[in-house]
Formats: structure tokens, C-alpha cells, sequence
């Protein structure tokens, strides 16, 4: 789903979703997904390693967890939460308090034996044999078939916040008493209706000349967003011959990994111009219309793998003095990276990323004349690779003992 601003969301969070929240014509991130009769349910672990089946999906907010049940293998029948019809049977409404459904469509049904043996069901009457679950002996040992193992949700939204198609995905499969409790993996995510693959900046590692990936996290412990525009999420001020600032505004250079680059423009001011307003608009043009607070460590790093991103560290740099302007004038970028893994084919991983914006101290002026500013934005790449050291192997001891009659008959 696309915001204002043309970002797409695609977070993840373990953050619990109002039920209370006002109705909209769409969802919106975070609101929790409604069925004809309720919420669509998603059990999780919350105080404990137990699933708690009361917990509401939340739109665009992908998931996967686990958490165990205690089972009583003789009334495992009498379990809706071990069924498939419990997963399958919800029909989730298109937008929040509307009149139309999107039924869960059932796409996968994978059997898993006691021997982990997988088996996937492709025709209808072998599908509605395995809708319950049943309790079988096997000797003196009770086994409970057709019990839902693994769950998982596919849905397809479009850009005015709608649902317009659940899959459901599910692996079935034989629980005996050394199973119990029982562990169920539950799993949701979201996929954009004709959204195409973001191209990749490097697998893993940074290819040199390809753009930064780059993004903002909303709120803490959710995903990261990123622009659907690959080239515009991490950019620098682009020198054009008018050098004019204001003619400029808006056309940005992205940031190319291993590319230092320095670009900058002239700002004409004049008395009309207070301090405020021109600090505000200097600022505006040094970072752009929206710059991130977070870089991927990877090329290919996901925008939920939030442990795959390094922070943005923000500097503030200033020289007081007295009956004076600051001005925010420079905007440096350094990012140090690093080569890891193998030393024949290495990666490039960025490590840390640091952005300086330098201001300086301008007289008031009085006068009508006007005054031009320089303002410049840079970025520069360090590699602080550690110098690689080939490693051996310790030499091997010998450790050989002579037979005890080796010096007979001398001795």
C-alpha cells in the first residue's frame, strides 16, 4: 500500500492492534482485519509460549511465530484449533464494515507422517478426507491424524487498502503422545496486487554503482519502509550549470554505493528573508523531501529483517555568535562499509552510516542588498576492512612410541 508520499509499507511487527479503531472506508496499517463475524484470529504466543487464538491479524503487518499446545490425544477431536475448517472457514471482509466477503481459499494441503515424510494432497476427495482430525491406535500407542501443523496466510491488497484475495496454505500431519505438547508454526503476509520486484542492490553484498537501500521505521519494533523509487530513498543535492538552489529543488542524485560524490548549489537572500525561514528552507534543500534514518547493511536486505539495518547517525554542527544567523550550509554523508565472508568471493556490508549537517554564523544584515550562500552536500565511502590473515592449520604432533624390545639384544 502506497502512502501520500509514494512509500509502500512493508513492516513487521509484533505490536498488539486496537480493537477498538474507528472504522474506514480502508484498512490502514495496523488495523486489525475484520471477518463477517468477528477479527480474523491469529494465534500467538503472548505471556507465554502457549498460543492465545484471541489475537487479531493487523493489516500489512506480516508475521510468523510459534507456540505450543497441551493436547489430550484421546479428545483431540473436540479441538477446533487442531482442524482445518478453523483456518478455513473465516471470510474476511474487503474493507472494515462492509458487506462484502473474500472467502480464505484453501491453495496447499502437505501431509506430514510420524516418519517426516511429506505427502501433498492434489484432488478434492482426498482434501475432504483429511477436514478432521481423528484419533487412530497403532499398538498400545494413540495417534492423532490430520491435525494442523503449520498455517499460512497469503493476502493480496490493492492500493485503495482493500483485501481482495486469502490464501491459505496448510501442513497436516500425525501427533502421538511423545509430540505433546504440541508446537503449530502460524504465518501471514502481504502482497501487493500487480506490484512488480524492487531490483536488488547486491546478493548478498553491495554491488558498486548501484543505488543505497534505504528507509524509515515509523515506530519501534515494526518494519522498515522504503520508496517504491529505488534511486530516490538515500539522495544528495544535484549540481546543475544555473547553480541556482531554488531552480534545483526537488531533483535529487541518489547515493551509488562505492561512488564519493560532491554536488552543491548558490541561494540568493535578501532582507525580506527572515533567519527562521531561511534556515527551514536550507535545511529542506540539504536533506531532501524525506531522508532516511536507516541503511541496509545488504544489498538484499528485507524490509522486516529490521536487525539487517544500520541507524542513520544524525550530527548537528554549529559556531555561536553573538547577533548572528546560523545557517545550515553543508550536508556530509560518510558511510563506512566492510568486506565479509569469504576472502575468494567477498561482500560488501555497510557497518555504519553517519550524516554531519554543518551550519555557519551569518551577520544580520540591514541592507537591501542581496547576499548568495553556497551550500554543498557530500558523500564519501571508507572501507575499514580488517586486513585479512590466512590461516593454517596447527602442525600435527607426532606422538610415536618404540616397542619395548626395539634395542634387543643391546640393551
Amino acid at each position: 500500500m502506497k502512502t501520500p508520499d509514494g512509500f509502500s509499507l512493508n513492516p513487521e511487527s509484533d505490536v498488539s492492534t486496537r480493537l477498538d479503531a474507528p472504522q474506514t472506508a480502508k484498512y490502514e496499517y495496523g488495523v486489525h482485519l475484520q471477518t463477517s463475524d468477528s477479527f480474523l484470529r491469529f494465534p500467538s504466543p503472548l505471556t507465554s509460549s502457549l498460543c492465545t487464538d484471541n489475537n487479531p491479524a493487523a493489516f500489512l503487518v506480516n508475521q510468523a511465530v510459534k507456540c505450543t499446545r497441551r493436547i489430550n490425544l484421546e479428545r483431540c477431536e473436540e479441538m477446533e484449533t487442531l482442524s482445518m475448517a478453523y483456518y478455513s472457514s473465516p471470510k474476511i471482509l474487503m474493507v472494515p464494515g462492509s458487506g462484502i466477503e473474500v472467502p480464505v481459499t484453501v491453495q496447499s494441503i502437505v501431509i506430514r507422517s510420524l516418519n517426516k515424510t511429506l505427502t501433498r494432497l492434489e484432488d478434492t476427495t482426498a482434501i475432504l478426507r483429511v477436514s478432521n482430525q481423528g484419533v487412530v491406535e497403532a499398538g498400545h500407542i494413540e495417534i492423532c491424524t490430520n491435525v494442523v501443523l503449520e498455517v499460512t496466510y497469503s493476502l493480496t491488497y490493492t492500493d485503495a487498502g482493500e483485501v481482495i484475495k486469502a490464501d491459505l496454505f496448510l501442513l497436516l500431519g500425525a501427533v502421538s503422545s511423545a509430540m505433546v505438547p504440541l508446537q503449530q508454526k502460524f504465518e501471514i503476509y502481504f502482497i501487493q496486487q500487480n506490484a512488480k520486484p524492487v531490483p536488488l542492490s547486491g546478493n548478498p553484498g553491495y554491488v558498486v554503482g548501484l543505488p543505497l537501500v534505504a528507509g524509515f521505521q515509523p515506530q519501534k519494533g515494526s518494519g522498515i519502509i522504503q520508496t517504491t523509487n529505488r534511486y530516490g530513498q538515500l539522495t544528495l543535492l544535484r549540481s546543475t550549470t544555473e547553480q541556482d538552489c531554488l531552480a534545483v529543488e526537488g531533483i535529487r542524485a541518489p547515493v551509488l554505493f562505492g561512488y564519493n560524490m560532491q554536488s552543491g548549489c548558490k541561494l540568493r537572500l535578501t532582507k525580506a528573508l527572515t533567519c527562521r525561514l531561511v534556515a527551514q528552507k536550507m535545511k529542506s534543500l540539504l536533506k531532501g523531501q524525506g531522508f532516511p534514518d536507516y541503511v541496509a547493511s545488504f544489498g538484499n536486505s528485507q524490509a522486516q529483517d529490521v536487525l539487517d539495518w544500520v541507524p542513520v547517525y544524525f550530527i548537528t554542527q554549529t559556531s555561536h555568535v553573538k547577533d548572528s544567523c546560523q545557517l545550515p550550509v553543508a550536508l556530509t554523508v560518510e558511510v563506512r562499509w566492510t568486506k565479509y565472508g569469504s576472502l575468494l568471493n567477498p561482500q560488501a556490508k555497510i557497518v555504519n552510516v553517519t550524516a554531519n549537517l554543518i551550519s555557519s554564523s551569518f551577520p544580520e544584515t540591514n541592507s537591501g542588498n542581496e547576499r548568495t550562500i553556497l551550500i554543498s552536500t557530500a558523500v564519501t565511502f571508507v572501507d575499514v576492512s580488517a586486513p585479512a590473515e590466512a590461516g593454517f592449520r596447527a602442525p600435527p604432533t607426532i606422538n610415536a612410541r618404540l616397542p619395548f624390545n626395539f634395542f634387543f639384544p643391546f640393551v
